[in-house]
């Protein structure tokens, strides 16, 4: 476990700086404007977005090492060619490269199903949370500071050269994506998606969508917050607390004993984050974040907890793709909702849309959490498998 976390944090700090470093060599490089580089990283994304439950069945299907060799083989490909790319190409290439991006993160969410017990998954799950935190903060960073001192293409070369090197370090250790006890139950057959796809499954990816909704949301809040107050340049420290908060909350969530409802947590996550409109200078606004930071990672723990849970084992790829891609359309649509709320009124309405996102989010995973039906007998399929089983693990 704690050589996947440490190759997978490799891959994920690089992916989360893979739209930093497009931008900057679109504007730097390539001379051209921010509107042009944000149709680059819409490319990325959109493909990041639509490739997620693609990557998940074809390692349901076909295995981890096959995915892994083809991912890592298009991102040497693209992040080789950027420096001579032309921009109309460039933004086909981005869409090629998100679609076939290598999948660490939904990965390390199988493996840490696999790896674990019930009673330890949670725990687990906190921890890639507190991961992903930390990748979102060292990953952009590092690009920014990289660019001031080397050209953009070298920066790009570097951000994909670490990508291949996390894909190429996960397919080396090659960690196990079903337990010893799930491994009949693969070989059985995909369940249809009715089966999986469910009421259940439909709020946690509700969830899910809502939780980066709100935290995109938040770090536009906090710049424009931070612009009209004319402290910009304190926008790195506050979201540098945010972060820090997070991974506080994380670890401080995996190492309780009792957790709470998903639902319950994005709703406290939404609540904490409405008031942090008051603030109007980075040193209270710092306190205010500290809130939201708290609980973003331990919500998104528990999303990708119920998602491991709710999928069975043969599905298990293409549900935490799904994961996946219902948290790059929260983060893609996170900051257009909060903009429009900023536009029309104050900085403190990008933290009001932000917070409602989640409080609605939250509502609607919770009616339809109550609305899921008790698991069905099983299908004649099952049947016929279960029938020499123990008496115990029958439904």
């Amino acid at each position: 476990m704690a050589s996947l976390l440490g190759v997978s944090f490799l891959a994920r700090t690089a992916i989360t700086a893979d739209v930093m470093a497009l931008t900057m060599y679109v504007v730097l490089g390539l001379k051209m404007s921010y509107a042009a580089a944000g149709g680059v990283a819409a490319a990325l994304t959109t493909g990041l977005a639509l490739g997620g439950p693609l990557l998940g069945r074809m390692i349901d299907r076909r295995g981890l090492r096959t995915v892994l060799l083809v991912t890592v083989v298009v991102q040497v490909v693209f992040w080789l060619s950027v420096p001579i790319l032309p921009y109309g190409i460039l933004l086909g290439a981005a869409f090629a490269a998100g679609l076939l991006m290598v999948p660490a993160q939904p990965v390390t969410r199988q493996a840490i199903a696999a790896m674990t017990t019930a009673e330890q998954r949670r725990a687990a799950f906190a921890l890639e949370s507190v991961q992903g935190e930390l990748s979102y903060v060292v990953g952009p960073a590092v690009v920014v500071l990289c660019a001031a001192k080397v050209s953009p293409g070298v920066v790009a070369w570097g951000v994909g050269a670490a990508i291949v090197a996390g894909g190429t370090g996960i397919a080396w250790l090659n960690p196990p994506l079903r337990a010893e006890g799930e491994a009949d139950a693969g070989a059985a057959g995909r369940p249809p998606r009715r089966e999986w796809l469910g009421v259940g499954m439909m709020a946690v990816l509700t969830m899910a969508f809502g939780t980066t909704t709100l935290l995109s949301g938040v770090d536009l809040a906090i710049v424009a917050t931070l612009e009209e107050a004319g402290q910009v340049s304190w926008a790195a420290l506050v979201l540098a607390v945010l972060g820090v908060a997070s991974v506080a909350g994380g670890l401080l969530y995996g190492a309780v004993s009792r957790s709470l409802p998903t639902w319950l947590l994005l709703g406290l996550l939404g609540l904490v984050t409405i008031p942090a409109g008051l603030a109007r200078d980075w040193p209270w606004l710092c306190v205010a974040v500290v809130g939201t930071g708290f609980l973003a990672a331990p919500t998104l723990s528990a999303v990708a907890d119920a998602v491991s849970r709710l999928a069975p084992a043969g599905v298990r790829g293409e549900a935490t793709g799904l994961q996946s891609s219902a948290q790059s359309a929260g983060f893609a649509l996170g900051s257009p909702i909060a903009g429009v709320a900023i536009d029309v009124s104050v900085p403190a309405g990008g933290f009001a849309a932000a917070g409602l996102a989640g409080l609605a989010a939250a509502l609607t995973g919770c009616l339809l959490s109550r609305r899921c039906p008790s698991p069905r007998p099983p299908t004649s399929a099952r049947r016929e498998s279960a029938r020499g089983a123990d008496a115990t693990h029958v439904q």
